[in-house]
């Protein structure tokens, strides 16, 4: 457990706090490219503060404060110009760095604007994504992860908003044995409970969620290691408890500091979640989903990557758990706003969790130091390439194996959406959820993988 002064450090994330300005070292994505092309202004909550982010006539991204310097109206209210953004109520203009250019109203030998400033901060686009860093600087420079990189796949980006501090869910990235109850028992739990288990089971006859409850069977205990991009983490196995052999299965990275790898290798989907702290008591969780195709498969190259909501709640205010994130995302805000680390009582499996706390509190030193700190990177220092990329492990891109498609069990149900299995993520409310089912029939044709249904009849 923490003390409660412990606590106050890894999770207040506002100006001037220790958190936060560890995360203002880094470039943080504030929502995606497709949003603000198409709505132009929208308001936005990033490390506590509160911000406008617009584009202009000329197409330029601007993110300053969210109130005009005036009367402090709603910035989001406001009228995109050629070179920034009014204010509705007397035509205050901003530009992108946040001075004010133009008062209309007063008088025409006024120098009132330039004394007028709002706070504003850089903006860039990449990957389908708009990206603000908020620290000192010179700024470090935007990473180039693998997942952003890689040709020839589709993509897709969803988001939820959370009722909960960031590192709730930053922290289910060092957990990783909490897939056996909370995607075992619990999913299929949901499921019996709803009266829909019947549907899912499809070809196999067996669930996503037996795959999970299986894995605790011969489980020892978690592993971890602090490794070049964050933590790597893993669930041990003895014959001793069971299993057939002495083995440590490793997960994907936890990467430094609000990121994790889900999937990786030789699978048809991957993913890289976003932990990106709103305020102390909010966090938009953003899923960069990217579906790769196998050599000689062809895919069309999308205009732009879509942005779609993952709803949290239905219609009636309930949880919605009855896909894998939903029950992470349920896990997380239930332990409330800011969980109270001072009452909790850990046992070995929370071993990594741990860990990333001791690396938490290693790099917020650092940070109050002045260094730099882990995943800042600087051209010359580390990054030598013009437009390098950042492999991690498992890299995608290794080669798509017909082995991994062919197996015909639950736990290979990312491969499977095809089958239907699509309705245990939180792809099944993408945009580009039919691009993806089609490419990964392809895949299994191209690659004459034998399967057992036609995955034409389950979707029609």
């Amino acid at each position: 457990m923490l003390t409660t002064e412990e606590n106050e450090r890894l999770t207040r994330v506002g100006p001037g706090t220790q958190m936060g300005r560890l995360m203002r070292r880094y470039w943080q994505p504030v929502t995606g490219e497709e949003r603000i092309d198409n709505e132009n202004v929208v308001r936005v909550t990033l490390l506590g503060e509160e911000l406008t982010l617009f584009k202009d006539l000329g197409g330029n991204l601007g993110l300053i404060g969210a109130h005009c310097a005036h009367r402090c109206v709603d910035m989001s209210l406001g009228i995109p110009d050629s070179n920034g953004l009014r204010c509705p109520y007397h035509g205050w203009l901003y530009g992108l760095d946040g001075a004010c250019l133009e008062t209309p109203l007063e008088s025409p030998n006024s120098r009132l604007h330039e004394h007028v400033r709002v706070p504003a901060y850089p903006v860039v686009r990449y990957a389908g994504l708009v990206w603000t860093y908020m620290g000192e600087l010179p700024a470090p420079e935007l990473p180039r992860w693998d997942i952003f990189e890689y040709e020839g796949a589709i993509r897709q980006i969803g988001y939820a908003i959370l009722p909960c501090n960031w590192l709730q869910c930053q922290e289910n990235a060092a957990d990783p044995a909490h897939n056996v109850y909370l995607h075992g028992e619990f999913f299929r739990y949901v499921l019996e409970r709803d009266g829909i288990l019947g549907e899912r089971t499809l070809d196999i006859g067996e669930h996503r969620s037996s795959a999970s409850t299986k894995s605790g069977a011969g489980f020892s205990h978690v592993v971890s290691e602090v490794a070049r991009y964050g933590i790597r983490k893993g669930m041990a196995y003895t014959e001793a408890r069971g299993a057939r052999e002495n083995i440590t299965r490793w997960f994907p990275y936890l990467v430094f500091p609000n990121y994790t790898r889900v999937g990786g290798g030789a699978g048809l989907r991957h993913d890289l979640q976003m932990r990106v702290p709103m305020d102390d008591t909010h966090t938009l969780h953003i899923m960069y989903d990217i579906y790769p195709a196998p050599p000689g498969v062809e895919i069309e190259r999308q205009r732009s990557i879509p942005w779609y909501e993952v709803p949290v709640f239905d219609d009636q205010g309930r949880p919605i758990l009855d896909f894998v994130l939903a029950q992470d995302h349920v896990a997380w805000y239930s332990q409330g706003e800011i969980v109270d680390r001072s009452r909790e009582t850990l046992g070995g499996t929370d071993e990594a969790i741990q860990r990333f706390r001791s690396l938490l509190f290693a790099e917020l030193d650092r940070s109050e130091m002045g260094h730099d700190t882990m995943n800042v990177f600087r051209r010359g220092r580390d990054l030598e390439a013009e437009s390098p990329v950042i492999e991690l492990e498992p890299p995608i891109g290794v080669k798509i194996q017909k082995e991994v498609l062919e197996v015909n069990q639950s736990g290979q149900f990312r491969n499977l959406y095809h089958h239907g299995y699509y309705l245990d993520d939180h792809d099944r409310y993408g945009p580009a959820l039919t691009l993806v089912l089609d490419l990964m029939e392809r895949s299994e044709e191209h690659m004459g993988v034998d399967r057992l249904v036609d995955a034409r009849a389950l979707r029609q």
